[in-house]
């Protein structure tokens, strides 16, 4: 009898217990999903030290239209933050809740640094993304990059590499080519078309191999050192194109030579 009585008491207890524990996760559920705590407004800011060019609340808006789920307590940040960086300009979203009804945004933007082939970019960091070209600042003069696929990062290299070394020769760099044999072209800010052969530097991308290319910032120096005796010796007749790919040399391409005399036309009186 007695043991009986115990157990059924303890039974009670556990009983009890278990509809006490019920009723408040059922009152912390009802709380929580109240309209009070329905995720109402996003504010957005930089992260610090940065500013926002590009990214807007419309095109936030955009992205996540019909992709966020939950409320203040029940939305997966993380989850919420990988809908946030899937616009074209973020490069990376930071979230946190603000009570009771809020998510406050921190967004990191692409900082444009070249285009990429025909419609991506590569940003400061040297990774690619896609955004609409048009949104860019006016006054906005990238580089155009062009190589195979996995071949930017590369790219991103050799023109900081070419931009140091031309820089004593005021030239700047407007377009750098990576062909699909890893060999280099590269247009000058003053038009100038350099042939700069295959890279051995590539060897780790190039499934072709770089046998016979001769080092990159060796053909880049020779041609550095060799311009102020070629500026000489051309008596003021423009290049088109300078062919680096010889091991102690280059065959330089001259422009036309336009011999179309003026004609001036004088009313007789």
């Amino acid at each position: 009898m007695l043991n009986n009585a115990r157990v059924t008491n303890l039974i009670a207890n556990v009983i009890a217990i278990m509809a006490v524990i019920i009723l408040i996760a059922g009152g912390i559920y009802w709380l929580a999903h109240r309209p009070m705590f329905n995720l109402s407004r996003i504010t957005i800011e930089p992260v610090k030290g940065r500013v926002l060019n590009y990214v807007s609340p419309a095109s936030i808006q955009a992205t996540i239209a019909g992709k966020l789920k939950g409320n203040f307590f029940t939305i997966n940040l993380d989850e919420t933050k990988r809908v946030f960086e899937t616009s074209p300009w973020v490069r990376q979203a930071h979230l946190r809740r603000v009570w009771p009804d809020g998510l406050l945004l921190k967004i990191e933007e692409h900082e444009p640094f070249a285009f990429w082939n025909e419609n991506q970019m590569i940003n400061t960091w040297g990774e690619l993304f896609s955004a609409n070209q048009a949104e860019l600042n006016s006054e906005s003069e990238l580089p155009q990059f062009n190589g195979p696929d996995g071949s930017e990062l590369l790219v991103v290299q050799r023109y900081a590499e070419l931009v140091r070394w031309l820089a004593p020769l005021k030239f700047g760099v407007n377009e750098i080519t990576l062909s699909d044999r890893y060999a280099w072209r590269v247009e000058l800010s003053n038009d100038m078309e350099l042939v700069m052969g295959r890279d051995p530097g590539a060897d780790a991308i190039n499934p072709h191999g770089g046998q016979g290319a001769v080092s990159f910032s060796s053909t880049i120096e020779r041609f550095v050192r060799s311009w102020p005796i070629l500026q000489n010796r051309i008596e003021g007749r423009k290049i088109n194109k300078v062919d680096l790919r010889y091991t102690k040399g280059f065959a330089i391409t001259y422009a036309p030579v336009d011999n179309t005399l003026p004609v001036d036309s004088k009313e007789k009186k």
